[in-house]
């Protein structure tokens, strides 16, 4: 994994819309194999940096012909191709996949077999082997919602349809996980079993990029904080580096104390400030 071209890099990347840049001159290298957490408030550009990587956004180009982004070496990535290398969860594909106006009336086991085909679902041009099926089987399992398989996405609580969306990015063996804020909608308990289950996914060796607002999500196993601010990076390091009440109170532009329990962090406001 060590000769492995890095997860993602970003060089001086920009991307405008209606003449305002809202990602501004970022330049990061992701290594394979480093959790990776990217933290900031809600209009940071968070989801917009997500777009970038799965190539839903396109940056400026270089006049020297340089790509801006590369992901995993390349920079001419088919969409299809490379989604079946990167996982991604959203809470924007939470709702395409589970809407039953949508794919929501398929089964569970049909939703992760589709992961192959980078489809939202199965039809009569994608057949599935047996080994995808099986596959697919396994990795329901892994999430614990084997006894799901045969239940429409639709009819499933939240926090089951999101571990089933887990297994569907897994089916494929990515390289990495992208979380584009994965708690969305989901309950306490729910929450900490859906956090339980990504500290398997990055002991195991998948490559995790936790992308969110809230602190209290970023897994113990995630070492390194990417701080955004207004479309650009405002800290890049360690997590006891970036996680201080002095950088998260400039980054949320209001004043935050923090607290450390079990490897978790969790942030609130000042009591001061209330």
């Amino acid at each position: 994994m060590t000769d492995a071209p890095p997860l993602l890099e970003l060089d001086r990347a920009t991307v405008v819309r209606n003449g305002t840049a809202i990602l501004d001159d970022l330049s990061l290298i992701i290594p394979s194999g480093q959790h990776t957490a990217i933290l900031g408030p809600n209009g940071s550009g968070k989801s917009s940096l997500v777009k970038l990587v799965t190539q839903q956004l396109h940056p400026l180009a270089h006049a020297d012909g340089r790509p801006p982004v590369r992901v995993m070496g390349r920079s001419d990535w088919n969409v299809f191709d490379l989604r079946p290398m990167l996982g991604i969860i959203s809470a924007d594909m939470h709702h395409r996949l589970v809407d039953p106006e949508r794919g929501g009336l398929t089964s569970s086991l049909d939703a992760v077999v589709s992961g192959f085909f980078a489809s939202e679902g199965l039809s009569i041009q994608r057949r599935p082997t047996e080994a995808m099926w099986q596959r697919a089987t396994a990795a329901l399992t892994t999430m614990a919602v084997a006894h799901l398989a045969d239940r429409a996405l639709s009819s499933l609580s939240t926090g089951e349809a999101r571990r089933v969306l887990i297994a569907r990015a897994l089916v494929t063996e990515p390289r990495a996980l992208l979380l584009d804020e994965p708690t969305t909608g989901l309950d306490l308990v729910a929450r900490r079993r859906f956090l339980d289950r990504l500290r398997k996914i990055a002991q195991s060796g998948t490559t995790v990029v936790l992308v969110t607002h809230h602190v209290d999500e970023i897994l113990p196993e995630i070492n390194r904080i990417i701080l955004l601010s207004h479309g650009r990076i405002a800290g890049d390091g360690s997590k006891p580096a970036m996680l201080t009440p002095e950088r998260l109170t400039a980054v949320f532009e209001a004043p935050v104390e923090l607290r450390v329990e079990e490897g978790y962090y969790s942030a609130m406001l000042s009591v001061a400030s209330a």
